[in-house]
C-alpha cells in the first residue's frame, strides 16, 4: 500500500511540475496607453524551452491592421495580424514573470519585459536598460 501511494504522489508531483503556464493559450485584449482602448488581441503560447510568446490574433481598430511598417527583420512591411510581440518570457515564480522581450508596432522598437499577473489583469512593464526607464500597460483577458 505505501508503495502504491508513494508512486501516485510521484506521479501527481510530476503532472504538476510539467503543467503548462497559466498564460499559455490565453488570449488578451492590448490597451492603447493614451486612448485606454483595446487595441489588439495577443494569444500567449509556451514554447518548449518553457519560454512565453506572444502573437497578435487580430486588430480592433479599424485602420490599423495593415502593415508593421516601422518594424525590422521578418516582420517589415507585413499584416500586424500574426506577428509576435512577446518573445522569450519566463515564469520566475508565482504570477511573476521576467527576462522577455515586447515589440512596439507603433514604433517597431523592442523593450525589455517584465510582468504580473493578477487575475484578469497582466500588468506589464517595458523598458530600456533599467526597469525604472519604461512604462507600464495592463492587458484585459479576453477568454
Amino acid at each position: 500500500m505505501k508503495k502504491i501511494a508513494l508512486t501516485l504522489g510521484l506521479l501527481a508531483a510530476s503532472v504538476f511540475a510539467n503543467a503548462a503556464d497559466a498564460l499559455n493559450g490565453t488570449t488578451w485584449k492590448t490597451i492603447d496607453d493614451e486612448t485606454k482602448q483595446p487595441r489588439a488581441l495577443v494569444k500567449f503560447t509556451e514554447q518548449s524551452n518553457g519560454t512565453l510568446t506572444a502573437t497578435i490574433q487580430s486588430i480592433l481598430v479599424a485602420g490599423e491592421e495593415n502593415a508593421c511598417t516601422k518594424c525590422e527583420g521578418a516582420y517589415k512591411n507585413k499584416p500586424l495580424k500574426g506577428v509576435t510581440i512577446v518573445k522569450n518570457l519566463k515564469n520566475v515564480g508565482g504570477n511573476k514573470y521576467d527576462g522577455g522581450t515586447i515589440l512596439d508596432p507603433k514604433t517597431g522598437k523592442t523593450y525589455s519585459l517584465k510582468g504580473e499577473l493578477a487575475g484578469n489583469k497582466l500588468n506589464l512593464r517595458g523598458f530600456i536598460g533599467v526597469s525604472v526607464l519604461g512604462r507600464n500597460q495592463t492587458w484585459i483577458r479576453a477568454n
